[in-house]
């Protein structure tokens, strides 16, 4: 179970001697157990800030962010994150890479083996498992970090734009990859992205935030059935919708 309750979020970076920069303010939704949810809006509208926010990494000015009704106050393996860049230790392999939270908890690294090549098979990489990670496309990286963040089961899964830096046709494949694993581990995911198309294929919901400071600036329902094509009439109307809310934000500017 993974419910997310974020209320009245507001986050102010404050410089010595200096007025604070208001990257979020008053931001407010709730996540169901299971759903995956993508935030989108203008570069700097603080929605990376969020993620880390609720990932326990960073700390709101005000508001409250809880999990299944417990305020998160730091980090914890219920919450997993992916990161844009990699972040595999170049020095460990595929399985010792997703095998290091585990270790972190104090659990022996053979039984740690043993119980995560279930995920490494589940993104696709049990013939890469005693690779290292400058041996693995940038795709394939990327599953690696996927698998790490699932090897702790977390009931969240927070990523922030995880395919950004991957060429198209990569992106599109681990999208459907990304779906399939949400589908057999019921896990919630949260997921930043500057990807209109990738919002519209991937998510039940799409958080639109304003420009800095970030607020909610509407919430999509996306009420399509899965897989989604992403040229149908109605994948195309829901994408012109989106884009027009974030046009309106860029103009503001």
């Amino acid at each position: 179970m993974g419910r997310v309750s974020i209320k009245n979020v507001s986050r102010i970076f404050k410089k010595e001697n200096k007025s604070g920069t208001e990257a979020l303010q008053n931001v407010s939704f709730d996540v169901e157990d299971g759903e995956f949810v993508c935030l989108l809006g203008p570069s700097g509208c603080g929605k990376t800030t969020l993620l880390r926010i609720i990932a326990g990494l960073e700390t709101q000015t005000s508001g409250d962010i809880t999990l299944n009704g417990v305020s998160i106050t730091g980090p914890d393996p219920k919450r997993g994150m992916v990161f844009q860049q990699y972040s595999l230790f170049p020095w460990r392999t595929v399985i010792d890479n997703v095998t290091f939270g585990l270790e972190m908890q104090g659990i022996d690294k053979a039984e740690s083996r043993r119980s995560v090549e279930k995920y490494i098979e589940l993104v696709g990489l049990k013939q890469f498992k005693n690779s290292y990670p400058y041996e693995l496309s940038g795709g394939m990286q990327q599953r690696a970090a996927i698998a790490r963040a699932l090897a702790n089961e977390p009931e969240v899964l927070l990523m922030d734009e995880p395919f950004g830096a991957l060429d198209a046709q990569t992106r599109n494949i681990l999208q459907d990859e990304l779906l399939r694993i949400w589908e057999q581990r019921h896990v919630t995911f949260i997921f930043v992205t500057h990807s209109v198309d990738e919002a519209v294929v991937l998510s039940d919901r799409i958080v639109v935030m304003t420009a800095r400071p970030g607020k909610i600036k509407e919430i999509v329902e996306v009420d399509l059935p899965r897989p989604r094509s992403r040229t149908s009439p109605e994948v195309n109307r829901l994408r012109d919708r989106v884009l027009k809310l974030l046009q309106e934000e860029r103009f503001k500017r």
